[in-house]
């Protein structure tokens, strides 16, 4: 079976530039090593050229971005050309992932969708100039993309709930897959050290967290705060410095930047608490990642991550516009180390089901199985 995925993928496999590329790579090594699938990718990327390249199996395909913006783009030259380059592939089932499936809407093809996020809730979560406008504007192409797909893999319960009455095709319930690695991240606490992974900017919420972290330490606990990702939005990031001097916090949070994998692994390794306190997320790879390493999670009670922590088993969920209720719960856990180690085991299980390749890669391609055979029944039909 040819499987063309069509997706954001790094130039670099072990450096991936956010979510959607960092599944796109686990995705694509744990497809490529099942018996009878060939995988070939097809990616777009600004300043690129044109090339194929072979990597863990399955075949690259590299294509120049033609368009200036990613709308005009999707919805024009980048479009044709990636339809073309598909076509000419002849695959048996196209794979699209996120805005990549605009490019490929249409195509004449058994076709199958990954929804990662939902561009219009975003827009309006950032609060850039004509927010409203263009996050109107990105629902009505986003909602026209999700109904012409006959398959969707919803990432999410909160994905499969945002296209009731839009999508028309079969609904598949999989989680995003995280590297192997991050299962077998030994434990070995270094203080009291919380650590988030996150772009810095308003969606994320890191202001929230400093605030928290304020409370945390007023309340007598001595614990420090670990922010790994890079800045999205630098004005925002000036709020986040602005805060952290305000608070006298400078001694207490580490600005790690952007980090690899590995470096993830290693802050999963020595953190006693994993934060991320966004205002909008579907499913998260960094709660992902923590639950696998074993480490409880402090998330938002809001969007796709109530569906992925479960509140007193795995971690804690709150309030993210209340800095004293996500103090609260992270002070719970620093407090109680006996408490971190059991939510940490019951997390590192769950992730195991749900999260680990190998068991997302089989589910996939079941997916696939299903896409070949004649159209499933309506979404509302669907398992």
């Amino acid at each position: 079976m040819r499987i063309a995925i069509v997706t954001a993928f790094p130039e670099m496999e072990d450096t991936p530039r956010g979510g959607v590329e960092a599944v796109s790579v686990t995705l694509v090594q744990s497809l490529a090593a099942l018996p009878a699938l060939d995988v070939q990718v097809v990616t777009v990327r600004a300043g690129a050229t044109a090339g194929t390249r072979q990597w863990k199996g399955a075949t690259i395909h590299t294509l120049p971005r033609l368009g200036k913006r990613m709308l005009t783009g999707a919805m024009g030259p980048d479009r044709r050309q990636v339809q073309e380059y598909v076509l000419a592939l002849k695959p048996d089932v196209v794979h699209a992932h996120d805005t990549f499936g605009l490019m490929v809407r249409g195509l004449p093809l058994p076709r199958v969708m990954t929804i990662h996020g939902f561009i219009h809730g975003d827009t309006l979560v950032a609060g850039a100039a004509f927010a409203r406008v263009r996050s109107a504007a990105w629902r009505v192409i986003e909602s026209r993309t999700w109904a012409d797909y006959p398959h969707i893999i919803s990432i999410s319960p909160y994905v499969r709930e945002r296209l009731t009455g839009i999508a028309t095709g079969a609904i598949h319930d999989i989680d995003n897959p995280i590297g192997a690695s991050f299962f077998d991240v030994p434990r070995r606490e270094s203080g009291l050290a919380i650590f988030s992974a996150a772009v810095v900017s308003r969606r994320k919420n890191t202001v929230g967290l400093i605030e928290a972290l304020a409370r945390v330490r007023k309340a007598g606990v001595d614990a420090s705060l670990r922010l790994a990702g890079a800045v999205a939005e630098p004005e925002y990031d000036q709020q986040v410095r602005a805060r952290i001097g305000a608070l006298d916090l400078e001694p207490f949070v580490v600005r790690l930047g952007a980090i690899s994998a590995a470096q993830v692994a290693n802050e999963l390794s020595e953190a006693s608490v994993f934060a991320l306190v966004s205002r909008e997320e579907n499913s998260p790879l960094g709660i992902e990642e923590a639950m696998a390493a074993g480490v409880p999670v402090v998330t938002s009670n809001r969007c796709g991550m109530p569906y992925m922590v479960r509140d007193g088993v795995t971690g804690y969920l709150v309030d993210p516009e209340n800095p004293a209720d996500i103090a609260a719960r992270l002070i719970a856990l620093l407090k109680h180390p006996d408490r971190r180690a059991a939510m940490g085991a019951h997390a590192r299980a769950v992730a195991a089901d749900r999260f680990h390749p190998n068991h997302v890669a089989e589910r996939t391609r079941a997916v696939y199985a299903r896409a070949l055979e004649p159209r499933a029944g309506s979404a509302r039909q669907a398992p």
